[in-house]
């Protein structure tokens, strides 16, 4: 099928346009992130942006916001051709954007970041900060959104943080709002509640551009849809009138599986275990409560909750980059299908963790999981680098060796890059994911922690990612998956485990009803704790 054939008209509306970007070019150094990319969105909708990672869109925002120059081609804002040469202008031009990537100063409150740049001034010109915390307030309440103003960015969780940037831009009052993957950190709850507030704000007469690789959220949330592939256009869809292959196959240029197809598990014995584990936040509070887990050989154990709860602990504390309170995790690996000697990694690094044969894919692969300026070979061996394979003597690195094994592994795992020379910041997200993965597979674990592993990635490298997931499991693995998306813990794991508030309240099978699942998700009736260990598992 050639992909003019895939072209549809929009829904229809006599709406005038609110913004049209007609041929915008730009060209990187060896990459073409936009040819000639056209977008028309009409006032008072909400236009859905999609392609795959790497396809365009966000440096077409990008452009929009005047974070990048074009290269080439033209912008329309309301009708009238306009030039913006910054954020101020876009701005000025009643344009605000959600980034996917937090622009947020940690160190300062939510307040302070909020009225950033447009500080409300005090007696003397100094900052009214009782006027900052009462804006803050009330935005909250006019748009759903409550939050401490007095709560300080590097304290709140990720699902937090995105809700400040929301806040942000809302305050300055945009009537064009760019909306960058906002759901790619919120829970189910907190994103109906952000579909609530997009659709109020719609209502009011704003525009919105939706950028996500969630097929469910286009279909229930847009009007339109924009496929790039790319760099190019390849359809304008109704909403109304398209579903969800059909927008996956526009993205990748093939049909896409959206169903994990797996065999049933034939779990082993425990690898992974933890007993009784106890664990403080990092503001000395108890996070997590007398945890009870074993992960069997051949089996993916999901740990399921809204976020906030307690996972990002747990999983840091299991690969050795928090430290526990109480209790104990240990590693027994199977070697030809026998049980050995149990290793305990309490107290152990992260280093010698990898060395014991666990394996972990971090919740932010921009923060935990990467170097960003360093080369995607550097960052294929990360944490391998004194191994014998790499180093002479564990000191002279064999650049030879790292190049040869970074260049199969980004053909192994798909990692599209002209060269493993180049930074790895230069990867889209979905490539970026792919780095990480690649080098903690390829390290032949015995159990794996994937954590968020397809936060922020498209369709095309989910399927991907949940195959790799699978495989692992198929080769005899323990997998803990742990994933704000229940339809992805649902596919996926083998056995659920349900957090609430730093407990594991239940252990329960993928099948069990969304009522029954939300009510444990939210503290709700549930096991005693034996429930925690090998009990088995409720149907």
């Amino acid at each position: 099928m050639q992909e003019s054939t895939l072209v549809k008209p929009t829904q229809e509306s006599d709406a005038p346009y609110a913004v049209e970007m007609r041929d915008i070019s730009k060209i990187w150094p060896g990459v073409i992130a936009n040819d000639r990319a056209n977008l028309t969105v009409r006032q008072g909708e909400i236009h859905a942006l999609m392609g795959e990672n790497g396809a365009g869109k966000s440096t077409l925002m990008n452009i929009l916001y005047g974070l990048i120059h074009p290269d080439g081609g033209k912008i329309f804002v309301k009708g009238q051709e306009v030039s913006i040469h910054g954020p101020r202008d876009a701005m000025r031009l009643g344009i605000g954007m959600v980034h996917q990537h937090f622009m947020l100063i940690p160190p300062l409150t939510v307040a302070e970041n909020i009225i950033l740049g447009r500080e409300p001034g005090g007696l003397g010109g100094t900052l009214s900060l009782q006027q900052a915390r009462t804006e803050v307030k009330s935005l909250g309440e006019q748009y759903g959104l409550p939050i401490n103003p007095d709560a300080k960015i590097k304290d709140l969780s990720v699902g937090l943080q995105q809700r400040v940037e929301i806040l942000k831009v809302l305050a300055r009052g945009a009537d064009i709002l760019i909306m960058d993957e906002p759901t790619g950190v919120l829970t189910p709850q907190e994103t109906d509640e952000l579909f609530s507030v997009l659709r109020s704000l719609v209502k009011q007469g704003k525009t919105i551009i939706f950028i996500t690789h969630k097929l469910r959220e286009v279909l229930e949330l847009t009007d339109n849809i924009t496929v790039l592939r790319r760099g190019k256009n390849v359809g304008n869809l109704a909403t109304s009138k398209t579903d969800r292959r059909e927008i996956a196959r526009m993205m990748v240029g093939r049909d896409v599986l959206l169903q994990v197809v797996k065999e049933p598990a034939q779990p082993g014995a425990p690898i992974l275990q933890l007993k009784d584990l106890c664990a403080k936040s990092d503001l000395g509070l108890e996070v997590l409560h007398n945890i009870n887990l074993e992960v069997r050989s051949g089996e993916i154990l999901g740990i399921a909750g809204v976020e906030g709860n307690g996972q990002s602990e747990l999983v840091e504390v299991i690969s050795g980059m928090r430290k526990c309170t109480t209790g104990e995790v240990t590693i027994t690996p199977i070697n030809d299908g026998k049980p050995g000697q149990t290793v305990n990694l309490t107290n152990m690094n992260a280093s010698d963790e990898r060395a014991m044969g666990l394996a972990h894919i971090p919740e932010d692969r921009r923060e935990s999981g990467l170097v960003l300026s360093e080369s995607i070979a550097d960052n294929m061996i990360l944490g391998r680098q004194r191994w014998p394979e790499f180093a002479w003597k564990c000191f002279a690195l064999s650049l030879r060796k790292i190049g040869s094994v970074a260049r199969k592994l980004a053909a192994d795992f798909d990692v599209r890059t002209p060269s493993v020379e180049i930074p790895v910041k230069a990867l889209s997200g979905g490539n970026q994911q792919k780095v990480i993965i690649a080098r903690e597979l390829s390290c032949n674990p015995q159990a794996l922690i994937a954590s968020q592993p397809t936060r922020g990635v498209d369709i095309g490298a989910i399927e991907f990612i949940h195959r790799r997931l699978i495989e692992q499991r198929d080769a005899g693995k323990a997998v803990l998956l742990v994933s704000a998306e229940l339809d992805e813990i649902r596919s996926l794991s083998d056995r659920v485990a349900v957090m609430y508030e730093g407990r594991i309240v239940d252990i329960v099978s993928p099948d069990t009803s969304d009522e029954e699942m939300g009510v444990l998700m939210t503290g709700g009736a549930h096991h005693d704790e034996t429930t925690q260990g090998p009990e088995p598992v409720r149907e």
